[in-house]
């Protein structure tokens, strides 16, 4: 891989939105730049013109568990080892940070992925409000 992961690296407002839509996902502008304020820490990735092409952070209380979400990379870099890349970096800054349970949730298909960055499998459940 020729892609560096960078912790906190500096990102503008609309560059996650824009990656979040290259991926399907709604943008959520609103998110940001409060997401930065008040996560733990952030990974990212660029290309060699700059874009931000790989996303994602860990939150929580900054306790022992920490809580890892928007995994993102661009459709035209999947299938790299970024994203397991970005994982990983994000497990060993949570490390240093102190937290020593990170979790995570997925959908069914990421299962393997997910596997693949250390994660032990289990099962939970997911409330989502109606508003």
């Amino acid at each position: 891989m020729n892609y560096k992961v960078i912790i906190n690296i500096p990102i503008s407002n609309n560059e996650v939105p824009e990656l979040r839509e290259h991926v399907g996902w709604g943008r959520r502008d609103e998110d940001y730049p409060t997401l930065f304020e008040r996560c733990n820490f952030w990974a990212g990735v660029r290309d060699k013109n700059n874009k931000l092409i790989a996303f994602g952070y860990v939150c929580g209380m900054g306790l022992e568990h920490g809580y890892m979400e928007d995994i993102i990379v661009h459709p035209q870099y999947q299938g790299r080892g970024i994203g397991v890349e970005l994982v990983k970096e994000l497990l060993r800054e949570s490390e240093r940070f102190g937290l020593r349970i990170v979790t995570v949730s997925y959908e069914e298909n990421k299962t393997n992925f997910y596997k693949a960055c250390g994660f032990t499998c289990g099962s939970g459940g997911l409330w989502q409000s109606s508003k």
